[in-house]
C-alpha cells in the first residue's frame, strides 16, 4: 500500500493510493516546521497501517539530483536531504516530488490537460509557482527548477507604458523584480498599498473589484498586467496548449478570464479557446499529483 502526502507549510494532507488510481485526503495535521523528529513522527502517524511506499508532494525546490530540498517555509527540511533521510528515519522507500510539479502532472495525466502535450501548471497563491509536462513527462530540468517562473528578476513596471507608484518589490528568494512578488497574493496585496495606501487583503481586494470600486480595479488591471507579461513570454517559449491553475487566486474566476485574455493579446500564437484555466485539480493537485508520481518511482504499481 502507497500512503500519500501534500506536505505545505502550514498541513500535512494524507491519504492512500487507491487502485483507480486516486488519492482521497483522509487526513489533514499541522506542519511541524521547525522539528525534524516531530515532522518524522506526524508522518508516520499518518501513514495507513499497511504502508510499504511514501510518496510526497513537498512545497520549496526539490533537486533529484542532491537530493537536497529547498524549503523555506518548513526550517527542519530546508537544506536536508529529505528522501534519504526520512526513509531512513521511516525504514520504507521515499519518493518526492514538488508540489507545483505534482499539480502540473495531475493535470497533464487526468485533468484539463490530459491528452495534450504541451502542459504547463501554475500556482497563483500565497507564492508563484508551476511545473511543465511534455508529452505525459514531467520535466525537471538541472536542479530541478524547470517550470519555477516565479523567481528570475524579469518585472519592470514601467516596461511597455509606466504603471506609476509600483516598484520593483523584494522577493523572498532574495532578488528583486521576481513575478513571485507581484503575482501572487501577496503581491496583489503589495500593489494595491503601492498605488494606494491601504493595507488590506487580497480577498477584499478583489470583492471590492468585483463590485465595482474604483481602486480596486486600478489595483486588478495593474497586477494582471504585470502577470500577462510575465507569462506571455512563458507562452511563447513553450508553447502550451493549456496552463492549469492552482492556488487561492485560482477560484476567481473573472481573475483568471481577465489573466487570461491579457495574455493571449500578447502572444504570437493564435488561441482561439481560453489557455489560462482552473485546473480540475485545482484543490486536490498535491495528493493526485503524488499518486501518478509513485506508479512513476515505484514500477508502475497502483497498490
Amino acid at each position: 500500500m502507497i500512503s500519500c502526502y501534500d506536505i505545505g507549510g502550514s498541513f500535512i494532507r494524507s491519504g492512500v493510493l487507491l487502485a483507480a488510481g486516486t488519492v482521497a485526503e483522509s487526513e489533514r495535521v499541522k506542519t511541524p516546521g521547525n522539528d525534524w523528529d516531530a515532522f518524522v513522527l506526524a508522518v508516520r502517524k499518518a501513514a495507513a497501517p499497511e504502508t510499504s511506499r511514501i510518496s510526497i508532494s513537498l512545497a520549496g525546490a526539490y533537486d533529484e539530483e542532491t537530493g537536497i530540498a529547498d524549503v523555506a517555509n518548513i526550517p527542519c527540511l530546508h537544506g536536508r536531504m529529505v528522501q534519504k533521510e526520512l526513509s531512513a528515519a521511516l525504514n520504507l522507500p521515499v519518493a518526492i516530488i514538488n508540489d507545483a510539479n505534482a499539480f502540473a502532472l495531475a493535470e497533464a495525466v487526468d485533468g484539463t490537460g490530459r491528452g495534450k502535450p504541451v502542459v504547463f501548471g501554475i500556482i497563483l497563491g500565497s507564492g508563484v509557482g508551476g511545473g511543465l509536462v511534455i508529452n505525459g513527462e514531467l520535466v525537471t530540468g538541472f536542479g530541478g527548477i524547470a517550470g519555477e517562473w516565479g523567481h528570475g528578476p524579469i518585472i519592470d513596471p514601467a516596461a511597455g507604458g509606466a504603471l506609476s507608484g509600483i516598484e520593483p518589490y523584494k522577493c523572498g528568494c532574495g532578488l528583486v523584480g521576481c513575478v513571485d512578488a507581484v503575482g501572487s497574493a501577496r503581491g496583489l496585496e503589495r500593489i494595491h498599498f503601492s498605488l494606494h495606501g491601504s493595507e488590506i487583503t487580497s480577498r477584499e481586494i478583489t470583492r471590492d473589484w468585483h463590485q465595482g470600486a474604483k481602486e480596486a480595479s486600478e489595483t486588478v488591471d495593474a497586477f494582471t498586467t504585470l502577470l500577462s507579461r510575465a507569462l506571455s513570454a512563458l507562452v511563447n517559449t513553450l508553447g502550451p496548449h493549456v496552463i492549469p491553475v492552482s492556488g487561492g487566486l485560482s477560484n476567481d474566476e473573472k481573475l483568471l478570464e481577465l489573466v487570461d485574455r491579457k495574455t493571449r493579446d500578447l502572444v504570437l500564437a493564435r488561441y482561439p479557446d481560453p489557455l489560462i484555466v482552473r485546473g480540475d485539480f485545482a484543490s486536490n493537485g498535491g495528493l493526485h499529483g503524488a499518486g501518478i508520481f509513485a506508479r512513476k518511482a515505484f514500477g508502475g504499481t497502483r497498490q
